[in-house]
């Protein structure tokens, strides 16, 4: 969940003279993905012709990538694996050779398969760009890619650990970079939403004024079978489990859930949590569906938490970039997102130490050196996650290997 978009601000441009390319973008999701519009707008900026292709139909994706004046294409092809996939993943190869393509960049592992298989025998290069790497758990999936990513012409990882699993697969250092999703640090700053946001959202919410407020900002994912025996990737289960023994020791303290369930089976399992942990009864807890802006959530908050199983930086990010300091689990990019002053890092899996953790921010709080753990969180976003910065480096990646491949 984000708020995040591109904004403006000086560009760096490729330091050679790069001829002018046509990209086709290509996401299985229309409803999230937006933190790929900054890369689309920094491609664009340096004069390629970009097109991005997402499943059909509205989506708030398609509705901003089109405001940006962005040609979107319905995908022939489904993203699934039924009897019908060989027929809509010839459609895709038809439509990418339509276009011309020189180079099809994919984000995540749905779209990364089919566009391997759609282009097989293409003459175009491939990027694939690693959101998130919690696929990379399942031993099955490590298993095909090990295989499938030598078909990448590049394998853009999204943080350091993503790069380091596929290494472990034995894709060479050249070709498995580092660029991270960013942040739009002028959108998410703390003067952003106003110096009112924090007490007008915990007036909204019912959430009284001088509690410590700690937030979760994500999406409720169903439990997949693959990876994490069937548990929430995002680890709502294990923050739940958590606060019952930290609210005891502190009855001032107020626990914010934002995010509804992703896909029917997201929300189902959504309601299966909050009946299972009382969450409806519970005065020291409040779950927010849906908001348009998450921006006001961290303004109101004490500290941000992200109990991921695996996870990138995600929320951790956005928090950060808002002055809000993090506790984070042990897994994927997410370490990467704090610093040992600006956040905690925590065991995964473990609400025993997510308690401590918990207890350490609390009494961080109490004693008011809480805030200048949070203005560290912003210098470290500020220095590793701008998105400008970011979407400048993926563009100088693509443009590169294109280069390479001609």
């Amino acid at each position: 969940m984000s708020a995040n978009g591109a904004s403006g601000g000086p560009r760096v441009g490729h330091p050679h003279g790069v001829r002018r390319l046509r990209i086709a973008v290509l996401v299985k999701t229309n409803a999230g993905g937006t933190w790929l519009l900054p890369q689309v707008d920094e491609l664009r900026h340096r004069g390629h012709e970009v097109t991005v292709v997402l499943p059909a139909g509205a989506g708030r994706l398609t509705d901003e990538l089109e405001r940006r004046g962005v040609e979107v294409l319905p995908s022939p092809y489904d993203f699934t694996m039924g009897w019908s996939a060989p027929v809509g993943l010839l459609r895709l190869r038809s439509l990418l050779r339509r276009l011309r393509s020189d180079v099809v960049q994919y984000h995540l592992i749905a779209s990364a398969y089919a566009v391997r298989l759609a282009t097989l025998g293409l003459p175009v290069c491939r990027v694939h760009m690693v959101a998130g790497p919690a696929y990379l758990e399942s031993g099955l999936v490590r298993s095909v890619e090990r295989v499938l990513w030598r078909l990448d012409d590049v394998v853009v990882c999204g943080c350091r650990y993503a790069s380091a699993r596929y290494g472990e697969l034995g894709c060479p250092p050249q070709r498995r970079p580092v660029a991270v999703y960013g942040v739009d640090t002028d959108a998410f700053s703390p003067d952003a939403t106003g110096g009112d946001q924090r007490a007008k959202l915990r007036a909204e919410l019912g959430i009284d004024q001088s509690a410590f407020l700690a937030v979760l900002v994500s999406y409720v994912y169903p439990p997949k079978r693959l990876v994490h025996s069937g548990r929430g990737v995002k680890g709502h289960d294990v923050l739940l489990t958590a606060w019952r023994t930290f609210r005891r020791r502190h009855p001032d303290a107020h626990l914010l859930l934002v995010g509804g369930g992703w896909t029917a089976a997201g929300e189902s399992y959504r309601r299966q949590l909050a009946e299972r942990f009382g969450v409806t009864d519970d005065p020291g807890v409040t779950w927010v569906e849906s908001v348009p802006d998450v921006r006001p959530c961290y303004a109101a908050a004490d500290v941000s938490v992200s109990p991921s199983l695996c996870d990138g930086p995600g929320a951790a990010v956005e928090a950060g970039s808002m002055g809000v300091p993090s506790i984070v689990s042990a897994v994927g990019g997410l370490p990467e997102a704090v610093t040992e002053r600006s956040g905690w890092v925590v065991a995964p899996a473990d609400p025993a130490a997510l308690v401590s953790a918990l207890d350490a921010a609390y009494r961080a709080w109490a004693g008011g050196t809480l805030p200048l753990r949070g203005r560290l969180a912003r210098r470290h976003v500020l220095a590793s996650f701008d998105d400008l910065r970011a979407a400048a480096e993926v563009a100088d990646i693509v443009e590169d290997v294109a280069a390479r491949r001609r």
